[in-house]
Parts: structure tokens; sequence; C-alpha cells
């Protein structure tokens, strides 16, 4: 059952992809700035991260929560992320490519988190949210994918 706030994203993201005609954008944005789909200023808290991980946002998801008091998370990640075309190994060698073997050292053991498929990576991040103790159980969590070619967003079950 799709709660209010999910409702509401998908409705918003109707209005938002039925005039969208952007869908060739380069990547990184060159403005450097997000737009949500519509939310207002204030209405949400986004927290954004390479990948749209989970893992890497988990202290911000506790301050949002505990601090904040935000009572659901829309995990939404996008087509064409980078994250799908490096593996740990790629990225430690590009570190040490460019930066030299001391900036590879401070690395060692870091898991940048890539993932290989796109919808098993929201999935795998909602489990790892609903598993973790620091998310209480009464927060509502889904999973999305933002498709850059359309402007369209789709749950991801």
């Amino acid at each position: 059952m799709a709660t209010s706030v999910q409702e509401n994203l998908v409705k918003k993201n109707q209005e938002y992809a039925s005039s969208f005609q952007e869908g060739d954008l380069s990547l990184p944005p060159a403005k450097k700035y997000t737009v949500a789909f519509g939310i207002a200023l204030g209405d949400a808290h986004i927290i954004r991260n390479a990948g749209g991980s989970a893992r890497e946002a988990i202290r911000s998801l506790v301050i949002s929560e505990q601090l904040l008091g935000t009572k659901e998370i829309l995990l939404i990640k996008h087509t064409g992320c980078g994250m799908l075309t490096f593996s740990n190994k790629d990225a430690h060698a590009v570190v040490k490519h460019a930066l030299g073997a001391e900036a590879q050292e401070e690395l060692e053991g870091l898991d940048f988190l890539p993932f290989g498929d796109l919808e098993q990576g929201v999935r795998d991040d909602i489990e790892f949210l609903r598993g973790s103790k620091v998310i209480p159980g009464d927060v509502a969590i889904s999973g999305w994918v933002y498709e850059v070619e359309t402007g369209k967003v789709r749950e991801v079950k």
C-alpha cells in the first residue's frame, strides 16, 4: 500500500514528466544543482550521494529521523548512473594513477559501493535500511528509479 508521500511523488512526477524534454542532458549536471520532482522547498530532507547509497547516507538518515523528525525514506537511484560503470578495483586503480600511492594507501580497503544492476542496487539498499537497527520500524521505506531519459520515476519492489 502506497503512503501519501509516495502517492504525492507519483502525482508530482507525472506532472513533471508530462512536459519533460530534457532526456539528453550531459552528466554531470551543468549548473550543479538538483530539482526534486516538484517537491516544494522545505517539504523534504534531500540526502544525495554517489549512487544513491543508503550505506553511505546512514549518518544523515539517523540525523534526519532522530533530530529532524522525518518518518519516510524514498530511496531513488537513476538510470545512467556512473556507479554502474566500474568496480572497486577500477576506482582504486584510478586513485593510485591520478593521485599516487600515498593517496591510495589512505583509501586502503574503502568500498566505493559500485553496483552492476540498477534495480538490484535499489533492492539491496532497501533491504539494508529495513534490516538496520538505527532505522525505526515505523519509518516507511520505498525504492525508486528515476529515468533520466524520460523524467519519470518507477517504483522498484
